[in-house]
């Protein structure tokens, strides 16, 4: 079968990718950058799209030729600079929708989120459940698959910082009590569930939750978690969600997983009924603890926990390292600026404007790491010019090298630092 996959390139979208081609399927995905994904394709078959901006039927309908069926697996949590929630999860996913009933491709399923509901007053929920609503009026052959906390042996997003939390030291900090609800479905059942949808035509017109068999609340996550990742047991620590919520807000700005929408949506709960799930389907899926228990964590799990929160920490003090390098060296009185750059053979107007454009790039550096802009071409900017300060002045000035306060030794480590987050920056 002919399958038009969106969101091929997310973290659930690429073990749908997997499931289907392993099941013979021949896959079209339909992401922003195919590039990232060819390389998992028998042959190059990856179509560019932007649901930003590919909101009318007819974007969509030469898309289709040849198509059988088609899986919206497109997400995000919350919108952010040059991606519309409303756009990815409601107006882009209406028009491919209806470019499915004019183009004749029946199957359509729409995976969106057991809490996509209005009363979890999020734009996230508003708008998944705005195109959920929409494809049940047309005359298709529609599933809407709703999940709730999708686990697997990787992580993203959500189930990335309950790892995180979960292997802190010494503590498994709680929102609240801890007694948000969920129920955990492993993603090999979920993918199940689709290739099953897509071989038999007689479920349709539908609306099913792939819910875990069991409730367990954000308490039972962190703890199973901290136990699955081989650590020592930790102190419970209940944090008042009135001191959560500025640091969600604070993630609104930034970015991250911590912010508003995730709070709201953890508060309204993802649970449903797993009798009804089984009975649609027939698909009985595994317990929480039990699949845990059957995919034991390794060394690179305990490594990607441990360092989530490392990360930012590391991107936010180079950014103040060349924040300050480039204020420091503009504030300079030209007065002290002459004996340094007579020393190293650059006295005059040369040097001192030589000064002034490598503070200005040092503060461009740190605008770049900031804004997370072109993060491979800021770690090649940040080796060049620290290599570049390290050689010069290293030629120019060698004593610098047995200066007690070490000014070059000090660039070795930072040197590593950037190598460090230019490893762990990308996230897909």
């Amino acid at each position: 079968m002919h399958v038009l996959l969106t969101g091929a390139n997310g973290f659930i979208g690429r073990y749908i990718l997997g499931a289907l081609l392993a099941a013979g399927h021949h896959v079209v995905p339909a992401v922003r950058r195919p590039e990232e994904i060819d390389g998992l394709l028998p042959a190059p078959a990856a179509i560019r799209v932007d649901l930003n901006c590919d909101i009318r039927p007819e974007d969509w309908l030469d898309r289709l030729a040849g198509i059988d069926a088609v899986i919206n697996c497109a997400g995000v949590l919350q919108g952010g600079p040059g991606q519309s929630i409303e756009a990815i999860h409601d107006a882009a996913p209406r028009a491919l929708f209806e470019a499915c009933r004019r183009a004749g491709v029946r199957r359509v399923i729409q995976i969106s989120a057991v809490s996509a509901e209005p009363a979890a007053d999020t734009a996230y929920a508003a708008t998944k459940h705005t195109a959920d609503v929409f494809l049940a009026t047309l005359d298709l052959d529609w599933v809407v698959l709703r999940p709730s906390l999708v686990y697997a042996p990787g992580a993203f997003g959500g189930t990335a910082l309950f790892r995180a939390l979960a292997s802190l030291p010494g503590i498994v900090p709680l929102i609240g009590a801890g007694d948000q609800p969920f129920q955990p479905i492993h993603i090999d059942d979920l993918t199940a569930t689709i290739l099953l949808l897509l071989r038999d035509r007689s479920i349709n017109q539908v609306v099913i939750d792939p819910v875990g068999p069991e409730r367990v609340t954000l308490r039972d996550v962190l703890i199973d978690l901290r136990a699955w990742l081989g650590l020592s047991p930790g102190r419970v620590l209940a944090i008042p969600r009135a001191l959560v919520a500025p640091v969600a807000r604070l993630g609104d700005l930034i970015g991250g997983p911590i912010s508003t929408t995730a709070l709201k949506q953890l508060d309204f709960g993802n649970v449903s009924s797993p009798e009804a799930f089984v009975t649609a389907t027939g698909i009985r899926p595994r317990r929480w603890r039990d699949a845990l228990r059957a995919q034991p964590a390794q060394w690179q799990d305990r490594w990607h926990a441990r360092l989530y929160f490392v990360r930012p920490l590391l991107r936010a003090s180079l950014i103040l390292t060349w924040l300050g390098s480039g204020i420091v060296g503009l504030l300079q009185p030209p007065a002290r600026l002459v004996p340094l750059l007579d020393r190293l053979g650059l006295s005059g107007p040369v040097g001192q404007g030589m000064a002034v454009g490598f503070s200005i790039v040092d503060l461009a550096i740190a605008l770049a790491l900031l804004l997370r802009w072109r993060p491979g071409l800021a770690v090649a900017a940040q080796l060049c010019v620290v290599l570049g300060y390290t050689i010069g002045l290293g030629v120019l000035a060698p004593a610098l090298w047995v200066d007690p306060f070490g000014p070059l030794l000090k660039n070795l480590p930072i040197l590593a630092a950037i190598l460090a987050l230019g490893a762990l920056e990308s996230d897909r």
